[in-house]
């Protein structure tokens, strides 16, 4: 049996993981697989045929930490899946300007470096909206991400002076469908699509992740959403150079059917994204057969 990490973290009693489903389906083709916490500083990365990420769900908290782990990681025998080079383009969120540049309808997008109070107004003012939202550049499960109402913004003030005000983000005007529809996530393994998924999120709130009340149901994504997730996995792979074993891609609707693209990018998860293989059976195994044939080539 060939041994493949799958890279985590310490504690996910507080999360809803569903990578315990591939390992059934991954052993059939003759891997075996182990959980390893990704903070843990006695691994022998050698002993592993290959690494997977799929939980480190804590890493937004030392970025560097995380990507230096992976380095190691990368200098060793074991393959890491996704790549380290995949993995840097991901992990800040300016990737969505360099989508953007390759055609990729995104949500409007400001680009700041430090958070200013004097700015907060003009915000509102440059998308003509009355809802922001604003978040880090590095960021994961909706972590110190602000739902901003303009007549109360001035409230969040010195919540965002804290967690901004020596650091990168960005600012969105806030999309309604986000509450009125809900997020849609399409998977591909390998460049193949997987399965697709409506994320809700619960009355009053704004974040679609389970762990925040979010509802979630299989779907069959309709014609022009396939085409925006494989418009947007082609740029991807034109970007970094290489196709990667695993993409989520997640979408909002700003226009009608009518629209050529009536969807935008809220995020293109190719570093930790649950891949939610308990809501289609064949997930997993989906994804064991792609790995494995990654593998082999």
């Amino acid at each position: 049996m060939k041994q493949c990490a799958i890279l985590t973290m310490d504690n996910l009693s507080d999360f809803e993981c569903y990578d315990v489903l591939l390992d059934e389906p991954l052993a059939q083709l003759g891997w075996l697989t182990k959980l390893v916490p990704w903070r843990d500083n006695h691994v022998d990365w050698q002993q592993f045929d290959a690494v997977i990420i799929r939980s480190p769900w804590d890493y937004q908290e030392d970025a560097s930490a995380f990507i230096s782990v992976l380095e190691d990681i990368d200098s060793s025998s074991a393959l890491l899946q996704n790549s380290l080079n995949t993995v840097r383009w991901n992990i800040d969120k300016i990737y969505l300007k360099s989508l953007a540049e390759h055609h990729v309808n995104i949500v409007p997008t400001l680009w700041q470096s430090k958070f200013s109070a004097q700015h907060l107004q003009s915000f509102f003012s440059h998308f003509n909206c009355q809802q922001l939202v604003v978040k880090p550049r590095i960021s994961a499960n909706a972590d110190n991400t602000f739902w901003l109402k303009q007549a109360t913004a001035e409230n969040s003030i010195t919540a965002l002076e804290s967690v901004f005000s020596d650091s990168e983000f960005m600012v969105q005007p806030f999309i309604e469908s986000v509450i009125e529809e809900g997020e849609f996530s399409l998977f591909y393994f390998n460049g193949d699509y997987s399965h697709a998924i409506l994320k809700t999120p619960k009355a009053d709130d704004f974040r679609v992740q389970e762990e925040h009340g979010g509802r979630l149901k299989t779907i069959t994504p309709e014609k022009k959403l396939v085409i925006q997730g494989e418009s947007t996995l082609a740029a991807i792979t034109a970007l970094t150079g290489e196709m990667p074993l695993y993409a989520r891609v997640d979408f909002v609707r700003v226009a009608d059917d009518s629209s050529e693209q009536p969807f935008a990018l809220m995020e293109a998860e190719l570093i930790e994204p649950s891949l939610y293989f308990n809501m289609d059976a064949d997930a997993a195994g989906r994804f064991a057969t792609a790995f494995v044939k990654r593998m082999e080539t």
